[in-house]
């Protein structure tokens, strides 16, 4: 069944691989140096502008590595801003100083993104590998707040941090930051199986993040966690409403929605979903997202398999297909950390 093609709503550019953090989950396993075949800026320069050629308006998201040890980083932010796209970055905070967020804000960077995965620095420093920086990046925090400078902080459950999600609330709302963007692992680069919850710990980090943002002092955002709108939805059955703003407009947007964009041109899915669908160094990116068998495959729910593709909430959930792939070797297989049994073939 041809699917409609649904304009990319966001799309993550790995601007680069290297970092100066060795994070044990780390998707793109950052490196120090510069991959010698990332982007040039005059290539990065075309991909932003054939993004910005969709009429409406596209998030694009500027991650690494660590994007701020790109020289150019602020002239590509400042092309994607001229040409309509609303531009977010995700520096690690540890390098942010009062300067580099002054070009960030003169670029037209809407908003940017750190990371911390624990509430304290022992926690945080943990995932890091990297003494003293979870002080640099609430430093760092603290110079964009002074500057008025929109942050959100991200944070990625794992076995490790589990039982620190309730402080990690506390210490997101006491820096200032205008979301808590909660992410699931998928095991990709240095993410591992072992580091994953439990299935039914995930279906209870998922609930109490329902409850918690009924009354948090940060709204609650939920990343690569697409059966959280199916929670959302029968806890808006049991209360007799229809739950609240934490879940994303749809469930998984790998391909639909969402398109990833590596360091060197390569054209993914998703961050996490390792099947390549095409580069810009050999056909447009718009090409590539409109065309791209793999895409064109992904926007159709009824081709799942296993217990997602007999599900009643497979048009609204779909289920991770990264982690699929990264569990089972099939992203067009079961969703492997849903405990929901479906109940009928709607």
């Amino acid at each position: 069944m041809q699917q409609a093609i649904i304009p990319p709503r966001l799309v993550a550019w790995e601007s680069t691989r290297a970092c100066n953090l060795d994070c044990v989950h780390c998707r793109a396993e950052a490196v120090r140096e510069h991959h010698p075949e990332q982007l040039t800026t005059q290539e990065a320069f075309r991909l932003v502008d054939d993004i910005g050629s969709w009429g409406k308006p596209v998030i694009l998201i500027i991650s690494g590595g660590e994007p701020l040890l790109r020289e150019d980083i602020y002239e590509v932010a400042a092309r994607g801003t001229a040409r309509g796209l609303r531009v977010v970055m995700s520096p690690n905070g540890t390098l942010l100083t009062p300067e580099r967020v002054r070009r960030i804000k003169e670029a037209g960077v809407a908003r940017i993104s750190v990371s911390l995965d624990g509430s304290s620095a022992e926690r945080n420093d943990s995932f890091r590998m990297v003494s003293g920086a979870f002080e640099q990046a609430t430093r760092g925090l603290g110079y964009a707040r002074e500057a008025n400078l929109p942050f959100q902080v991200n944070t990625t459950v794992t076995r490790r941090n589990l039982d620190d999600l309730p402080a990690m609330l506390r210490t997101v709302a006491d820096l200032g930051a205008v979301t808590w963007d909660v992410f699931m692992l998928v095991p990709t680069g240095r993410g591992r199986l072992e580091d994953e919850v439990t299935p039914q710990q995930y279906e209870e980090v998922l609930r109490w993040l329902h409850a918690a943002g009924e009354d948090s002092p940060v709204p609650i955002h939920i990343t690569c966690a697409p059966h959280y709108l199916r929670v959302e939805r029968q806890e808006g059955a049991l209360r007799g409403g229809h739950g609240h703003g934490g879940a994303p407009v749809k469930g998984c947007m790998a391909g639909n929605g969402f398109a990833f964009v590596s360091h060197v041109g390569e054209v993914y899915p998703c961050g996490y979903f390792q099947v390549r669908a095409g580069s810009v160094r050999e056909r447009s990116f718009r090409e590539i997202y409109e065309q791209a068998e793999l895409f064109q495959t992904l926007r159709d729910p009824d081709l799942l398999h296993g217990k997602c593709g007999r599900c009643e909430y497979r048009h609204l959930c779909g289920g991770c297909r990264a982690r699929a792939l990264g569990a089972v070797g099939d992203y067009l297989g079961e969703e492997p950390y849903c405990v929901h049994e479906p109940v009928l073939r709607a």
